[in-house]
């Protein structure tokens, strides 16, 4: 952390501080093992000699099982996140009880996910547990971007994720799993709107550097699971599921956190807020004109797909 960031950060403790009170305030206590259905549960081949799994075994469709597997493997890699959050806010004061408290939360999506997978046998847990190792066993990447930039890059992301988790659970075909995911979802939402409130607290801080930390995140923006073996062909039928998808991406995740801190309209900036905000302008443009494109794209995707299956 850089002279900058660490005043940064200190100037944003009485917001993280009032932030965190809201959300001791307002999250609401749950059990993972009240939105598991244990009764599912049977053996599995190997050391019990239970019933090997099969596809036909499972109460999700294929899209969902996809993005199921996608949305566990994220949350797996929680020790990578609580180790990248804990060296950027520390361990002390409001920002370490904050990183303690989101560590925990998140790691009970992860067990009540794994539990629904496994006891609905829903996918291969073979592959997921391979796919669990392979990706936990990579190195990370370095997380070598300041402050701002990790602030920046969770407002968005804990969006981006809520709203996965709640396309997975509405498309899945098991209200068990659809209510587990809205469940998942709602914390979620709350962790979005900490580090938004959070961005919008150093946008009065430092506005330029923020706003500069804005444009940068939202050009590169790349979702945490990119790292998941096979991610490019999971991600790809989750867009055209409407899952997740650049329309999305830009509809529902950038423009309402983008509105809410009044990124586009600030005033009050310097040369290098007002380049930064100039730059974010043209990005969305571009970025709108490639949602255009990518939903034409699938229309078509999908036109083809019926005719295939009517034909069949």
């Amino acid at each position: 952390m850089n002279v900058s960031d660490a005043h940064v950060l200190q100037d944003l403790e009485e917001v993280a501080e009032r932030e965190l009170n809201r959300h001791l305030s307002v999250a609401r206590e749950w059990f993972p093992h009240e939105y598991v259905p244990w009764n599912r549960g049977r053996d599995f081949d190997g050391e019990l000699h239970g019933e090997a799994w099969a596809p036909e075994q499972s109460p999700v469709s294929g899209l969902a099982g996809t993005a199921l597997k996608v949305n566990l493997l994220t949350e797996d890699n929680l020790p990578t996140y609580h180790h990248q959050f804990a060296t950027v806010f520390g361990r002390d004061g409001a920002w370490g009880t904050w990183v303690h408290r989101w560590t925990a939360e998140e790691a009970r999506h992860a067990v009540a996910i794994r539990d629904y997978l496994l006891t609905s046998r829903a996918i291969n847990p073979v592959d997921l547990e391979r796919a669990r190792m392979a990706h936990m066993s990579k190195a990370p990447p370095v997380n070598d971007v300041g402050l701002l930039e990790n602030v920046t890059y969770v407002a968005f992301q804990e969006l981006a994720t809520r709203i996965s988790h709640r396309n997975t659970g509405r498309i899945a075909g098991d209200p068990v799993c659809d209510r587990l995911l809205a469940r998942v979802a709602m914390d979620e939402n709350l962790h979005m709107i900490f580090y938004r409130n959070i961005l919008a607290g150093a946008l009065e801080i430092a506005p330029d550097a923020t706003m500069r930390a804005i444009t940068d995140v939202v050009s590169s923006f790349a979702m945490p699971g990119a790292g998941i073996p096979g991610f490019e062909r999971a991600a790809a039928h989750m867009a055209i599921g409407d899952i997740y998808n650049l329309r999305i991406h830009h509809d529902e995740v950038l423009q309402p956190v983008l509105r809410h801190v009044d990124a586009l309209d600030r005033s009050g900036l310097g040369a290098t807020g007002r380049q930064a905000q100039e730059e974010l302008g043209s990005h969305l443009e571009e970025l709108s004109n490639k949602v255009a494109l990518s939903e034409e794209r699938r229309a078509s995707m999908l036109a083809r797909m019926a005719a295939r299956a009517a034909s069949q």
